[in-house]
C-alpha cells in the first residue's frame, strides 16, 4: 500500500468532532453538529473566496467553513450555501463558537499526538 493510500485510510478512520449549540436547539436540547477535522482541501476552498483567511478570517469565511464542515448525526450536510444569509444573521458569539470548535479540532488532535 502506498503512503498516500495509508494516509487516506487513516483519515477515513478519524473520529468526528462535535459541538452542542444551545441557541439552535429545542428547549433544553441543544443542536449537536458533527464535523471531520479541517483539511488542506478545506482551507484551499475557503481561501479561493477569502484569500487572507488564515491571517484574518472574516465572518463570511467562518460561515462558509461551518457550511462546508458541519453535518448531522447521520453524516449529511447540516447546511448549504443557500443557508448562508440565515447564518450571517446569527450573533457573532454563536458563529465564533461553532467555527472555533470546527477549526480547533485539527490543532487539538495535533496536540494529543505530541
Amino acid at each position: 500500500m502506498s503512503i498516500a493510500k495509508r494516509i487516506a485510510a487513516r483519515r477515513a478512520e478519524q473520529e468526528r468532532g462535535s459541538v452542542d449549540v444551545e441557541e439552535w436547539g429545542e428547549v433544553d436540547i441543544p443542536l449537536r453538529l458533527f464535523f471531520a477535522p479541517v483539511s488542506a482541501r478545506d482551507i484551499e476552498a475557503i481561501q479561493r473566496k477569502h484569500p487572507n483567511f488564515l491571517n484574518s478570517p472574516t465572518l463570511g469565511a467562518m460561515v462558509e467553513m461551518i457550511i462546508r464542515k458541519c453535518e448531522d448525526e447521520k453524516g449529511q450536510s447540516a447546511f448549504t450555501l443557500e443557508d448562508k444569509p440565515i447564518l450571517m444573521g446569527e450573533t457573532i458569539n454563536v458563529i465564533a463558537k461553532v467555527f472555533g470548535a470546527v477549526f480547533e479540532s485539527a490543532s487539538a488532535e495535533e496536540h494529543e499526538k505530541n
